[in-house]
């Protein structure tokens, strides 16, 4: 056996190792088409006007004429319950390590929190997380080049 057989074989081998995860991805991308294809056979078929309608966010869905502003609220509030969990992702890396870090990672997350905290009470006192029909002013008036929210419809009211 020359040079060439050998290094069909070596390679062989080493494809045979990603074996396994080749027969769990065909598996997994079978088992996948197979829900979907079972479910769309046996599903009732029973349409009516409330299955049918568009649903998001607990609002209906309001066709607004042009130019006219709609609230952001739920989206604001969605966007800022996310950033603080992800800030509190970083809490889980500190408690694992918290032994090794001693005194320098108890003062740095001390402070990690702090900023957090404050940044929480900032959105809380500019009414971020105020669930009222007004949206929330995170801005100042006076950096804003629009006109203030007079002119507004939100989705939620009725």
């Amino acid at each position: 056996m020359g040079p060439h057989g050998s290094l069909v074989s070596v390679v062989a081998v080493g494809l045979s190792d990603y074996l396994p995860i080749l027969l769990m991805a065909v598996l997994a991308i079978v088992f996948a088409v197979a829900s979907l294809g079972a479910s769309a056979l046996l599903r009732p078929r029973r349409p009516n006007r409330p299955k049918l309608s568009a649903y998001e966010s607990g609002n209906d869905p309001v066709r607004l004429p042009g130019g006219e502003r709609f609230s952001v609220k739920f989206y604001v509030v969605a966007m800022l319950f996310i950033i603080f969990d992800i800030e509190t992702i970083f809490l889980f890396p500190w408690a694992v390590t918290f032994r090794q870090l001693g005194l320098f990672g108890l003062i740095e997350m001390a402070i990690f929190i702090a900023l957090v905290f404050v940044a929480y009470v900032y959105i809380w006192k500019k009414g971020g997380l105020d669930w009222s029909a007004t949206p929330p002013e995170l801005m100042d008036d006076e950096d804003s080049d629009e006109p203030a929210a007079a002119g507004e419809v939100s989705l939620g009211a009725r």
